[in-house]
């Protein structure tokens, strides 16, 4: 009878053991400090410099298993790269303010203007995407931030106006302007769009305070807050939103409502739960049968981004203090993630061009230029975190 009981014993205890490591294993978030986190950031930012091309676009893909480049272009992603990189210059690092400006240049020279607004447009598209043109819009009060300058005060009130243009009643906004219609095109929305406008108006509000832009983005954080995730039809609401993040954060010296701080409580969630998923993948092929494959850099960078985002706005917002300790060890972990999984000039030995390795994260063996964009907004918002908890 004993031996039969010790042998039931063992056999749960194999068996725990088994489920514990295959279907539930443990997280592991590799230990990160300031200075790495700061030397990633710099290694991400110096690979977008060396990708940067004569006519001032970035590298859109490398697949360093073919070592080839392919001819694809987005101009969306280019805007956001952009941004990043006048990220990094208002955290102190002034010598990415003239790659930053060379990549505003093809911006600039790519507008499309209309009844006293502007919008960044893609030269080989029909349409005008609100993205792109939100993008740019961030890209420049960051630059503002960076610099103190004024220049682009102008140029930064026309592309707001024409986000107010694409901006529907209800807060939400239509995601392509027509210029065969003389007007937004109704049909159009996009996940990603919206989030990026209300970002980039709280940040005019920022810069301009006395001019209102308050109004539209105070009326499309209700829209996201409230009614978005049902009119668009996503499913496990809400959202991963981090440009909804990002701008909650602004708003968070303006003074939030009720439905905006149980927003930001629910977003804290689930970037919370996406990091702890990611933390317990490894590269092995049950872990990729079981849990999915890790993530590539440009979604796990925007998890970062949004829990920097939301860290901040706690400090700010006494409704929300109590998650700031818990967003913290969430964000760091994936700052230890990427910094980890980040390519070393070690990986990149004997392999051409080596420039377009080191610095970068691949998923089977391809990086895009948002890969690294993402990755560096969210290491210099890691660095900002593991600074406040040393």
């Amino acid at each position: 009878m004993r031996t039969y009981l010790l042998g039931t014993i063992a056999l749960w205890v194999v068996g725990a053991t088994v489920l514990r490591t295959t279907l539930v294993p443990a997280q592991e978030c590799p230990i990160v400090d300031p200075a790495r986190a700061e030397a990633a950031a710099i290694a991400s930012a110096d690979w977008i410099v060396r990708a940067l091309q004569d006519d001032d676009t970035y590298l859109y893909e490398y697949n360093r298993e073919t070592n080839t480049i392919p001819d694809d272009y987005n101009v969306v992603r280019h805007a956001g790269v952009t941004m990043s990189l006048y990220q990094i210059v208002a955290a102190g690092y002034r010598q990415y303010l003239a790659p930053a400006d060379r990549g505003l240049d093809y911006m600039e020279r790519n507008l499309y203007r209309r009844d006293g607004w502007a919008a960044f447009k893609n030269p080989d598209d029909i349409d005008v995407q609100l993205g792109a043109s939100a993008l740019m819009l961030a890209g420049l009060t960051q630059r503002r931030i960076a610099t103190n300058e004024a220049t682009y005060d102008g140029l930064m009130r026309e592309v707001g106006r024409y986000l107010l243009v694409m901006q529907r009643p209800d807060g939400s906004f239509l995601a392509n302007w027509s210029p065969a219609t003389g007007k937004p095109d109704p049909r159009v929305t996009s996940k990603y769009a919206t989030g990026e406008a209300f970002w980039a108006l709280a940040m005019m509000h920022e810069a301009f305070p006395s001019e209102a832009w308050d109004l539209p983005t105070r009326l499309v954080a209700d829209y996201l807050s409230t009614r978005r995730d049902e009119v668009e039809d996503f499913n496990y609401p809400p959202w991963a939103d981090q440009w909804a993040a990002y701008g909650l954060a602004e708003m968070g010296e303006w003074g939030l409502n009720e439905d905006n701080v149980a927003y930001a409580r629910s977003l804290a969630a689930r970037f919370g739960f996406l990091i702890r998923v990611e933390s317990q993948r490894t590269d092995s092929g049950l872990s990729n049968l079981i849990h999915g494959r890790r993530a590539r850099a440009a979604g796990m960078g925007t998890w970062v981004e949004a829990l920097g985002s939301l860290w901040r706005l706690a400090g700010a917002e006494p409704r929300l203090a109590d998650l700031q300790p818990d967003i913290a060890e969430r964000a760091v972990c994936g700052v230890g993630m990427l910094q980890d999984r980040q390519q070393e000039i070690a990986d990149a030995r004997g392999e051409q061009p080596s420039g377009l390795i080191e610095g970068a994260w691949f998923t089977n063996g391809v990086t895009r230029m948002d890969d690294q964009q993402h990755a560096l907004s969210a290491l210099i918002r890691g660095v900002a975190i593991l600074e406040a908890r040393q």
